[in-house]
């Protein structure tokens, strides 16, 4: 059968950027699509992607319009005093009271963890880019294909400083303690960006660099050498939506 994606975009990717690299759902629908058919073909399964634009107040009409969700990552603060982002939280406390499938990701993480009890603000150790290894704990690594770690691209200056009550922490990076969580069987979130490649992630870097210490920057540019795990993640990703 087809599962229904309902990708909730929450930002635009820069202008200066966006014809090389489109915009974050094509990004989210090109990864699902190569972890999809990189599988032995009896495993892969039919997804069907909608893009709502929630940074402009569009959100689904119904919940059983997509059989799961995806919160994307934004620029912006989940705890700026907009009216789209109460509008959200809104949504997403909708969505966890009927146990609808969400994934979120490093805004979607943030706002998913604020709208259902815990906290998320400024990182104490300021912007968090490259590649980061995240460790899963060890009580978690049977249900990950016995992973014990894994490789994102991260770009973020707020975190999960508390996880929403009953949240499992899947997995943690050295600067970043709540970095993956489960909430029962129906939210799944990640701080790192299993959407971003190589080349996207050096672009906005590059872009940004004036707003980046200088030593984060370079170090973040070096990290580029090392790989990145973003299949497996969106594996992960594609099993829980279909689970």
């Amino acid at each position: 059968m087809p599962f229904r994606v309902g990708i909730l975009r929450v930002d635009d990717v820069n202008t200066e950027l966006v014809d090389t690299f489109g915009e974050y759902p094509e990004m989210f629908e090109d990864l699902l699509q190569k972890a999809n058919f990189s599988r032995p073909l009896e495993q892969q399964v039919e997804l069907i992607f909608t893009t709502y634009y929630s940074n402009e107040g569009h959100l689904p009409k119904t919940l059983s319009e997509q059989h799961a969700y995806i919160i994307t990552g934004s620029k912006t603060g989940v705890y700026e005093d907009l009216a789209w982002i109460a509008e959200l939280e809104r949504f997403i406390q909708t969505l966890h009271k009927a146990k609808k499938i969400v994934v979120g990701i490093c805004f979607g993480h943030q706002l998913i963890a604020q709208a259902l009890g815990g906290l998320a603000a400024k990182a104490p150790q300021g912007w968090q880019i490259g590649v980061k290894t995240a460790n899963l704990n060890q009580n978690n690594t049977n249900d990950y294909n016995g992973i014990a770690a894994f490789n994102l691209l991260y770009s973020h200056q707020d975190q999960v400083i508390k996880a929403a009550p009953g949240s499992l922490i899947v997995a943690s990076t050295p600067d970043c303690p709540i970095a993956m969580t489960t909430l029962g069987n129906h939210i799944l979130t990640f701080q790192g960006h299993p959407e971003f490649n190589k080349s996207y992630a050096q672009s906005l870097y590059e872009f940004r660099q004036a707003v980046y210490p200088q030593d984060r920057y370079n170090e973040a540019i070096r990290s580029l050498e090392l790989s990145i795990d973003e299949i497996a993640v969106a594996q992960w990703m594609i099993d829980f939506i279909t689970a």
